[in-house]
């Protein structure tokens, strides 16, 4: 019963909201430059429609499916596994794969089409790419000096395989970027190429003398600090890709069939724009380690 009072309501609200708009807008169209005074009515008929719509539709759906069981929300560290063509796989390494493949198949379509005819005048398309690798090199050569040219292409596909599983969180798929394991092993590859950038640059000798620096009581806390590297960086992105999904788990969760809406805003933050945050922190912490090591 009173969910049948609350639907009315709802369409109640939703129709004065629209008509008290309509009416608004009349009389704003008599103005010749209305004020922030005159737009506020325009607005707060509109946050009434949005209120009435949001009420009358988590309505229709508890009256035509229930009102929504809750469910006990569980957290693993580690990716569900399951049996695919007689393998025991994870799900991070299948939603790795699917990232991958995408990856390749955007490359060889560019490859294809647009690096194979490339116009002095470049289209819309070899300008966005040219534009995104002139900024990725110009960003590398930035915070590791005189590596521009060499160690782009790595930060370009890190950043690419990130964004690649931001856009796969968005489709409901467990993201490889919540997986321990995954950060992990991309946080090693991070401390292998500061080692190795920083013995190309210096040499063994070179690389002691700079972790004793400035005094040689400090070496054996330099190493610890340099082999935890991998361990911190990798627990950072983990942690922040996780919470994001648990978040995301505990707003449908709590909001039951009033769930409408809110988690799709919700998601474009959690979904996208922090993933892109991760991302552009996680690269820009490989490349400041990189360049401590060669300076």
């Amino acid at each position: 019963m009173i969910d049948w009072i609350l639907l009315f309501a709802g369409a109640a609200i939703t129709a004065g909201g629209y008509f008290w708009r309509r009416r608004v807008v009349k009389k704003l169209q008599d103005e010749v430059a209305p004020g922030k005074k005159q737009l506020r009515p325009r607005r707060l008929a509109t946050i009434t429609c949005v209120i009435g719509a949001y009420l009358f539709a988590t309505r229709v759906l508890n009256i035509v499916f229930g009102t929504a069981e809750k469910e006990e929300l569980h957290v693993n560290l580690f990716a569900e596994r399951v049996e695919l063509f007689g393998l025991n796989l994870s799900t991070t390494i299948i939603n790795t794969w699917i990232v991958m493949a995408f990856i390749l198949l955007v490359a060889i379509i560019l490859r294809l089409t647009v690096v194979r005819k490339m116009k002095n005048q470049p289209d819309t398309v070899q300008n966005a790419l040219e534009f995104a690798v002139e900024w990725v090199v110009n960003y590398v050569h930035s915070k590791a000096h005189g590596l521009g040219e060499g160690l782009s292409a790595y930060i370009f596909t890190i950043a690419a395989f990130l964004v690649g599983c931001a856009f796969l969180e968005m489709l409901g798929l467990h993201t490889p970027a919540a997986d321990i394991t995954m950060t992990f092993a991309m946080a090693l590859i991070t401390f292998i190429l500061i080692n190795y950038f920083g013995l190309r640059k210096k040499g063994l000798l070179g690389r002691i003398k700079a972790l004793s620096s400035p005094t040689p009581i400090l070496l054996p806390f330099k190493l610890i600090s340099d082999f935890a590297l991998p361990v911190s960086m990798s627990v950072r992105l983990f942690g922040n890709m996780l919470a994001g999904m648990i978040v995301i788990d505990l707003i449908y969760d709590s909001l039951g069939n009033y769930a409408v809406g809110i988690p799709s805003t919700v998601g474009l933050y959690f979904n996208v724009f922090h993933p892109l945050i991760q991302a552009y922190i996680f690269v820009t912490l490989t490349l400041t380690f990189i360049n401590e090591a060669i300076e």
